[in-house]
């Protein structure tokens, strides 16, 4: 009976502080008053969790808006629900959009392999399957040297070859449901998101304080 009752909890805390463990459904309308100039450019990044890569990229100097969604499979419109299966392909992604005139594609990928374990395989603990796997996407051959060249450096300098990190060009981004949008700043009390997102975003902002923006993420 005892294991019964470990059990059920144990199933319990993996629901609490797993990212696809949240099951809320309304749709809540946000980011309706942000619009891109005509400089702002964008990138995208997939590192696990969508909430925590989100929040990071959001605290940085010269992102204007970061944007949960999917990326990197085949299959077309896909939804919360399909991408936790681990079939579509896909994997949760964020699109960062930013004024290249106060950070460029070079320091956001620092902040992409600075913020999260580049050679776990299929996931960022807690959360594992190829959705939560590392991806860097690229839209030029530019863009896809630096990522390769930030690859070899830290190859040789920490992990020791051991990165897993895919390269690919981004082919299309399937924003994700309004709900997920802003999910920690919205949700700051949430289960995951107090013992996952926060701990690893404050993790980034001690590792990188002069990325940071000066208010209050």
């Amino acid at each position: 009976m005892k294991f019964f009752k470990h059990l059920a909890a144990f199933g319990f805390f993996l629901v609490l502080v797993s990212c696809f463990g949240f099951t809320k459904k309304e749709e809540i309308k946000i980011n309706s008053k942000y619009t891109p100039s005509q400089d702002t450019e964008v990138a995208y990044f997939a590192s696990g969790c969508f909430w925590c890569v989100e929040a990071i990229f959001e605290s940085v100097k010269g992102v204007e808006e970061a944007v949960s969604g999917y990326a990197g499979g085949n299959t077309k419109n896909p939804t919360y629900q399909s991408i936790g299966t681990g079939k579509t392909g896909h994997a949760e992604t964020v699109a960062v959009y930013y004024n290249p005139k106060i950070v460029n594609f070079k320091t956001l990928v620092k902040v992409f392999f600075g913020s999260h374990n580049p050679t776990t395989v299929n996931g960022q603990h807690p959360d594992y399957g190829t959705q939560y796997r590392s991806i860097a996407f690229y839209k030029t051959e530019v863009e896809k040297q630096i990522v390769q060249n930030a690859i070899k450096k830290l190859n040789e300098e920490v992990y020791e070859g051991k990165i897993v990190t895919e390269v690919r060009k981004i082919e299309t981004f399937y924003k994700a449901e309004d709900y997920h949008q802003d999910f920690e700043k919205r949700n700051p009390n949430q289960g995951y998101v107090r013992a996952v997102s926060v701990p690893r975003l404050n993790r980034f902002k001690k590792k990188f304080p002069e990325l940071l923006k000066v208010e209050k993420h």
